[in-house]
């Protein structure tokens, strides 16, 4: 059986590793192994992060209509209610939007509700 060297294949991973562990503090980003370690850790976090980012955005979509149907005189909860009940399908990304750049809309749409 023919002898294998392995030294580009392993140098083309360590080189890789390297550049994915760039500016990691101290040995995190200069030895293998712990680059290694540091890099998997940092996947997961980041994995964890793009799940956590949906809740943050949803939970400040909802801050921002609540206060803004308390300007209008009614409350986040009432509000939502009230959409279902007519049938508005506005989700909370749209309305939260509208409340920062079109709020005479969304104080329309708010005593359309009201109305019904």
């Amino acid at each position: 059986m023919a002898r294998v060297k392995r030294g580009t294949v392993s140098r083309r991973k360590h080189n890789k590793l390297a550049k994915l562990t760039k500016g990691y503090r101290g040995t995190k980003g200069r030895l293998i192994k712990t680059a290694k370690e540091a890099s998997l850790h940092a996947g997961a976090y980041a994995y964890h992060g793009r799940k956590l980012r949906k809740r943050d955005f949803r939970s400040l979509w909802n801050i921002r209509i609540s206060e803004a149907a308390k300007k209008e005189g009614t409350s986040y909860s009432k509000l939502m209610g009230a959409l279902k009940k007519s049938k508005i399908e506005l989700d909370r990304k749209i309305l939260a939007d509208l409340v920062l750049n079109d709020p005479e809309t969304f104080s329309e749409i708010v005593k359309r509700v009201k109305a019904e």
